[in-house]
């Protein structure tokens, strides 16, 4: 069964800095998208970052210079360098993992970690 957990969210003061992980128990994981949502109170989820299998990346334009994501295949895990937090960036925070096969998505979610910024 596939499980992706993400962890390192929490409380913090505006300016300040997270990390996420999210640690995926998938078979092949270095050939599936990586990717990192959020979704704040009344508001639709969002794509933040994403990581392609060969490692190229992508980011929303709110968070572009402030937010890194990174992949360590050996260890199936992706992460989310969050730097110069702004309340705006509060919301729960989720990890996906994306392939196509036989031309149909496949997706995979975690649980989703909160990340809350406090001016």
């Amino acid at each position: 069964q596939v499980q992706l957990v993400e962890s390192g969210g929490g409380l913090v003061q505006a300016g300040g800095s997270l990390i996420l992980s999210c640690a995926a128990s998938i078979s092949a994981f270095n050939i599936y998208a990586m990717h990192w949502y959020r979704q704040a109170p009344g508001k639709q989820r969002e794509l933040v970052a994403g990581i392609s299998s060969g490692g190229s990346t992508n980011y929303a334009d709110s968070v572009k210079d402030r937010f890194t994501i990174s992949r360590d295949n050996a260890k199936k895990t992706v992460y989310l360098q969050m730097n110069s937090l702004k309340p705006e960036d509060t919301a729960v925070y989720y990890c996906n993992a994306h392939r196509t096969i036989w031309s149909r998505p496949q997706d995979y979610w975690g649980q989703g970690t909160q990340v809350t910024v406090f001016s």
